[in-house]
């Protein structure tokens, strides 16, 4: 499925066109994407064509006019899995060569992170190797109380790849990361929150509707100020801290130039919700 006249296809008609990732906007909530990995015969397995069919399709939500405020990341709950980490059939078959040329960056954690957008990782499962990289990469982890999260490649005489010695260091500390990372053991959702693995778990009754109620509250913010409040928090992890502070000063001089910016405030003092215009 192609986009006419040049124009740029939406999220939606780019995931019509795969076979292991969906994706519905507005279905919930209005500007909220919900992109879903489903390849349940191998629990949500990343393998080669999952991460290119993703990197697509979080490709046409980063366009400026896919319409998208906020992503919820998740995997199809018929597998029990949010990802249940890399597809280990492809990383025997690989030598040292062809894993660096599968290891060349941006891969599809990047262009996660990096997205302008706020991601939320809806952890509705196992979310191991891989898997857990990949929350990792989101900006807000929500768990259902089912999951259990975890770093297992020690397991296979490997170490994870997908970016776990960094950003779970950052995350929960390095002490944490080390007992992940060294042993393979998997934790469940309540640990995981104990640590700040995750964000918040919860059981059946509570799970989506927090996960969307989070996204709503979200994507209600302008958009333009969510994005430049992602890259101020995301530096924090980059910089030093007198460097992140004048970056910070420099986004937030910035939006003083957006309409957005004058909307806020003059909604504010005229008491009624604000119309905001991404600019």
């Amino acid at each position: 499925m192609t986009a006419s006249d040049g124009e740029q296809p939406t999220p939606e008609a780019v995931a019509a066109d795969c076979e292991y990732v969906a994706c519905a906007v507005g279905d919930r909530i209005e500007g909220v994407a919900t992109v879903t990995i489903s390849r349940p015969d191998a629990r949500n397995a990343l393998n080669a064509q999952v991460r290119e069919e993703l990197t697509r399709v979080v490709g046409a939500i980063d366009d400026a006019d896919s319409g998208v405020r906020v992503v919820v990341l998740t995997g199809a709950d018929e597998a029990k899995a949010f990802v249940a980490g890399a597809d280990v059939s492809e990383l025997r078959e690989r030598g040292m060569l062809e894993q660096r040329r599968a290891s060349e960056r941006p891969r599809v954690y990047e262009h996660v992170a990096d997205l302008r957008q706020p991601v939320i990782a809806r952890i509705n499962g196992h979310a191991l190797g891989g898997g857990s990289e990949l929350a990792l990469a989101c900006d807000v982890r929500i768990a259902h109380e089912r999951a259990k999260l975890g770093q297992p490649e020690i397991n296979l005489g490997i170490i994870p790849g997908g970016g776990a010695t960094q950003r779970l260091v950052r995350l929960i500390g390095e002490g944490q990361a080390m007992k992940l990372i060294l042993s393979g053991e998997l934790i469940d959702a309540a640990e995981a929150a104990d640590i700040g693995l995750v964000d918040e778990v919860h059981g059946d009754d509570a799970f989506d509707d927090r996960v969307y109620e989070l996204a709503a509250s979200m994507a209600d913010k302008s958009p333009v100020a969510l994005e430049y409040a992602k890259t101020a928090v995301q530096a924090a992890s980059r910089m030093g801290l007198d460097e992140g502070i004048d970056y910070e000063a420099e986004l937030f001089a910035a939006l003083f130039a957006t309409e957005d910016k004058n909307e806020g405030i003059d909604a504010f003092f005229e008491d009624r919700d604000p119309e905001w215009e991404g600019r």
